[in-house]
């Protein structure tokens, strides 16, 4: 499948107005691809502040680098971060390009939700999504082509996450910000609930299973990998990350047991159905097919060249 490059330095914003888009291929857009790839699983934060380090992001086994507006650029930098340098990214990558863009009421919201229209990243994160119509009206500025996921992360949000859902093209859970909005432990016990409520409204609303909040941890594998599973096992669809070096043990704990993929394949072929691939691949009738399906698509190879360590 062809992917987008990054042809020029990213649509400069001057005066806080974005200028018109250019054509395709020519300096200041990312070429749009063919057709609408996958949702991410695992996609991976890095600052924009930092984009000496999206080459290697784009190569360390995530299924989507997303460059960060919110929450890792202080605010007199937030401007600035819109220019990216043509050098930033492979000339060619496999791989999706996000962009976190800075919440709703923001002084920096307006621009960034031009910025990325002007440069036609594959799709957008919304911080601290709330209503419906928050999710609605960036669906409107960036029409049907790039992807919207809206990141639960507030009370408010979460007490309208089913709406929302119904308009997103994924959800997505911020654990930490959400817990500090409710005054709560960022545990399992306290965050068991609010989960569990995402994972449903993605399910009533049709739409991929979550994402879940990134783990504070970069160094200790087991512990990633131990809140992976958990995160699996209550049906999140993938996990956010912050650093390369969480790829492996979040993609690890999402993978079923070897004894457990035999019987899934047994599944199928007693089913006699087809082994179907992918997020949008038709169901079969059966519900012990179908959770073997989804066992089956969750369990890919580690891709070549993923990072395995803390480097």
């Amino acid at each position: 499948m062809g992917r987008r490059k990054l042809s020029g330095p990213a649509a400069k914003m001057r005066g806080g107005n974005a200028r018109e888009a250019p054509a395709q291929g020519e300096p200041g857009r990312i070429d749009a691809a063919p057709e609408r790839v996958e949702m991410p699983r695992f996609p991976l934060f890095v600052s924009a502040e930092r984009p000496d380090l999206l080459e290697r992001a784009c190569t360390a086994g995530a299924d989507a680098v997303v460059i960060d507006f919110e929450d890792s650029v202080p605010p007199e930098s937030k401007a600035g971060v819109r220019r990216i340098p043509q050098s930033a990214l492979p000339v060619q990558r496999s791989i999706p390009l996000y962009l976190r863009i800075n919440g709703v009421g923001t002084a920096w919201h307006r621009d960034d939700v031009a910025f990325a229209r002007v440069a036609g990243f594959d799709g957008v994160i919304l911080p601290k999504a709330e209503t419906a119509a928050q999710v609605a009206a960036l669906r409107e500025t960036l029409g049907e082509r790039q992807r919207i996921i809206a990141l639960v992360e507030t009370v408010q949000g979460l007490s309208q996450v089913e709406q929302i859902a119904q308009i997103a093209d994924r959800l997505a859970l911020g654990s930490i910000d959400l817990c500090e909005d409710l005054g709560c432990a960022h545990t399992r016990l306290a965050l068991l609930p609010l989960r569990s409520r995402v994972v449903q409204a993605a399910r009533l609303a049709r739409r991929p299973a979550p994402l879940d909040g990134v783990s504070i941890s970069i160094e200790d594998a087991a512990l990633i990998t131990d809140e992976a599973m958990h995160a699996c096992e209550l049906g999140f669809g993938g996990k956010c990350l912050i650093h390369p070096a969480q790829f492996a043990p979040v993609w690890a704990g999402f993978q079923a047991e070897p004894e457990d993929l035999d019987w899934a394949r047994n599944v199928i072929v007693a089913e006699g159905g087809r082994i179907e691939i992918g997020e949008e691949a038709e169901p079969l009738q059966s519900p012990v097919a179908s959770r073997a399906r989804r066992m089956l698509n969750r369990s890919k190879p580690l891709p070549c060249g993923s990072i395995t360590g803390s480097e």
